[in-house]
């Protein structure tokens, strides 16, 4: 039984005052026993609790987590539209890079397809080699003012990080041990990133070699 059943149920039970003539009469003191009724809460729970006239209060807690749970939808949804900007401006700025390194080639590209498309029965072995020679200088500028480094000297120590041992050789002095005396492939580095070793021969002192 409700609160507001047990609270109706006494009042029916408790004895009824006379009617004073000159005192309030029977329908007067019933209508303010429901008025009375009325005001009494119907439940009270964790959640809300309901107010006379029916309204009903929102608990503290409900609120605050609710703010909450909106607040962290709202970074969530910042955060990944973020990641999603940085990523698309991150692959445009790659786009556009490699675009422009490639607009510094076309002046190459454009001499060696003069040096491809030479007669052979006209023109002299001489003009062909001058002109790859020409093609390899401009190549070379282009790439390097974009960052692009050569590993082919020689007479250098021997760097294991940017050298690749594939053959020995004696070497005449002392000083000349673990030296660099020839180089068979060409090593690059980029902005001081390794792209691939120079593939070398290696000076080596007999001396050193025996112990």
């Amino acid at each position: 039984m409700s609160k507001r059943s047990r609270a109706m149920k006494q009042r029916s039970d408790r004895p009824k005052p006379p009617v004073d003539a000159e005192g309030p009469g029977a329908d007067e003191v019933a209508g303010a026993e429901e008025a009375t009724a009325e005001v009494l809460p119907v439940e009270v729970g964790d959640a809300a609790v309901e107010e006379p006239g029916g309204a009903e209060m929102e608990h503290p807690a409900v609120a605050e987590l609710a703010e909450l749970t909106d607040r962290y939808l709202r970074l969530a949804a910042d955060y990944d539209n973020f990641r999603k900007r940085t990523a698309r401006e991150r692959s445009e700025l790659e786009g556009r890079a490699q675009a422009d390194l490639a607009r510094q080639l076309l002046e190459a590209l454009d001499d060696l397809g003069r040096v491809a498309h030479l007669d052979p029965a006209t023109a002299a072995a001489s003009d062909v080699i001058a002109g790859v020679e020409m093609v390899e200088r401009k190549m070379l500028r282009e790439l390097g003012s974009a960052g692009l480094e050569r590993v082919a000297a020689t007479d250098v120590p021997f760097d294991p990080t940017y050298h690749e041992a594939i053959a020995t050789v004696a070497a005449a002095s002392e000083a000349e041990d673990h030296t660099v005396a020839a180089v068979f492939q060409v090593g690059y580095r980029f902005n001081g990133m390794l792209l691939r070793p120079a593939r070398v021969q290696v000076r080596i002192w007999a001396a050193s070699a025996s112990t």
